[in-house]
């Protein structure tokens, strides 16, 4: 290669890394702005709904108005907003917080957001229950156990799909009492008589199947926040093994952590 050709292919490459360092930087600073966006947007930091214009989020964001437009976009892409010429940038819905470091079902955190009710989809004793759901019960192999499942409404709009297996014992006392209505933690407290103690979960990142995007009225593929949650009572004995499938557009999820003792292993 002659060498002014190789000063050329070396300036090309030179081009190519700032054009590339520059569009990443563009990309970091759009993702940026819509993390704090989406912050303030789920606490509650626009009453009515809709956003400022571009020109004030800029200014209020301390940025340019062409990274404040590709955040909204980021946000609209999420379905959290929506943009119309003449309208302007408005929140599509409005997400709920959900407390991880308090054992309280999800009717309860909810309770002053509206009219929180179940349908109730499946409500029964079965004989012969998944062979996970004895394990995480501690239930003995043949053991039958109690299987819930409801569709969970919050202000009519379809918020979560929750499956539920209770020790028998637990359970079938549940089954004449107010599942639309109630919270199973109240009922299990109420007739057994027994305070809950804690509770083990776990929670994942997932896309709705068919089914679940079918009851919660949204696309297949749409993020959901999976919760596996197994509740003790006080003493320690495993009583209720939940699944649930949550809409992420409609919830967050948050808790406090304590900084214990250094580790120094």
């Amino acid at each position: 290669m002659r060498p002014h050709e190789n000063e050329q292919a070396n300036h090309g490459g030179h081009d190519r890394h700032r054009h590339h360092t520059s569009s990443g930087s563009r990309a970091q600073r759009a993702r940026r702005l819509a993390d704090m966006l989406r912050q303030q947007i789920v606490d509650g930091a626009f009453g009515d709904g809709r956003l400022p214009d571009e020109r004030a989020l800029a200014r209020s964001l301390d940025s340019s108005r062409n990274a404040v437009r590709e955040a909204l976009d980021l946000l609209r892409g999420e379905g959290l907003i929506t943009r119309r010429r003449g309208v302007g940038t408005q929140v599509v819905t409005v997400k709920y917080g959900h407390r991880l470091d308090r054992l309280t079902g999800l009717a309860q955190t909810l309770t002053d957001h509206g009219d929180l009710r179940n349908e109730v989809r499946v409500a029964c004793l079965v004989p012969a229950p998944p062979a996970s759901a004895l394990e995480r019960l501690r239930l003995d192999h043949g053991s039958p156990a109690v299987h819930l499942e409801r569709l969970r409404r919050l202000n009519g709009e379809p918020l979560s799909v929750d499956t539920t297996w209770l020790a028998p014992d637990i359970g079938t006392a549940l089954l004449d009492k107010d599942l639309a209505g109630r919270d199973v933690f109240d009922l299990i407290e109420e007739t057994t008589g027994t305070p809950l103690g804690y509770a083990e979960i776990t929670v994942h990142a997932i896309t709705a199947d068919h089914d679940t995007a079918a009851l919660l009225g949204i696309p297949v593929g749409a993020p959901l926040f999976a919760i596996d949650r197994l509740t003790h009572l006080s003493d320690g004995r495993p009583v209720d093994a939940e699944s649930l499938r949550i809409r992420a557009d409609r919830l967050t999820l948050s808790t406090v952590l304590e900084r214990g003792p250094r580790w120094t292993g």
